[in-house]
């Protein structure tokens, strides 16, 4: 795993180097606002189609979903636990909640899980996620920014929803797989094209989108726990409760490591819109980022 850890971490360096030397004049959140636009419209629900649609969806599916939601309240209980009682402001309260409950389950654990783990682990991976985190995040998620920050649109949760392509792809994968249809070798051709980009580009763009400006020693006391939380606490969770249950070993590995990933970098999005400190999530997100590189090898070998 640590070669693949270091393929990973070379990725993430051309995003920072990126935003260093702003090649062509190009500005580092913008290239990464249309790359990640590219990536959440077109390359990944291709990617999320062809994985669904041949994936093998049974119980394995059913206690994937529902220990990727336990972690993802999980967090968000423990977060609220500790930053209520450090008597922090509630925007930072509402910051570290969404920081610790959603890990990056698919922008950096899809090419983790592939890379370390095969071809198959990317359905384990899209399924950690759509099938839990992200409708998660577009629900509680949007009413926990909401009752921390201020609402600015107030757009129901639901029709959040259903503007997110992936989910529209992972409804129409599954529908295909269930009903037996048969992927034609045209079609599968068209979607390993367009979903191979997917990995290397989400690993560019997370790169792109750490922000070294928002680390300080001020802010280290209060990203502790949500370090504490993502990189230990939830995956000691995961490992646990996948032991409770009829799982594969190699499901029980691709699992935990899912919830062994850092802070979720699409968090920022939910900051920015509800007037929560952007700054310090994008801190979290960066610290996480970093000593992920250092745990994720631990729970590998664990």
């Amino acid at each position: 795993m640590l070669d693949v850890l270091a393929q990973m971490a070379a990725l993430l360096m051309c995003g920072i180097g990126w935003r260093i030397v702003r090649p062509m004049g190009l500005d580092a959140d913008a290239t990464r606002r249309a790359i990640t636009g590219l990536v959440f419209a077109l390359l990944l629900p291709a990617l999320v189609l062809r994985v669904l649609w041949q994936a093998p969806l049974g119980k394995e599916s059913l206690w994937l979903a529902l220990i990727a939601a336990a972690g993802v309240l999980f967090g968000i209980l423990l977060a609220w636990l500790i930053y209520r009682a450090m008597g922090v402001s509630r925007v930072v309260v509402g910051t570290m909640i969404i920081a610790a409950g959603w890990p990056n389950a698919t922008y950096l654990g899809l090419p983790v899980l592939s890379e370390t783990l095969g071809e198959w682990a990317q359905s384990v991976a899209i399924q950690y996620d759509l099938f839990a985190c992200t409708p998660l995040l577009l629900t509680l998620g949007i009413l926990l920014a909401r009752a921390h920050g201020e609402d600015q649109d107030g757009e129901s949760p639901w029709m959040a929803l259903l503007k997110v392509p992936p989910l529209w792809a992972a409804a129409a994968g599954v529908l295909l797989n269930i009903g037996d249809v048969e992927m034609t070798p045209w079609t599968e051709g068209v979607l390993d094209k367009l979903g191979m980009a997917v990995p290397s580009l989400m690993l560019i763009a997370v790169g792109m989108g750490l922000r070294w400006d928002t680390l300080g020693w001020r802010q280290l006391r209060i990203l502790a726990p949500v370090a504490l939380i993502q990189l230990a606490l939830t995956p000691l969770l995961a490992y646990w409760l996948t032991g409770l249950v009829d799982l594969s070993e190699p499901m029980q590995l691709a699992i935990t490591l899912e919830a062994a990933m850092p802070t979720m970098v699409l968090g920022v999005v939910l900051c920015d819109r509800y007037r929560l400190d952007s700054g310090l999530y994008a801190a979290a997100v960066t610290i996480t980022t970093l000593l992920s590189l250092f745990t994720l090898p631990l729970w590998y070998g664990g």
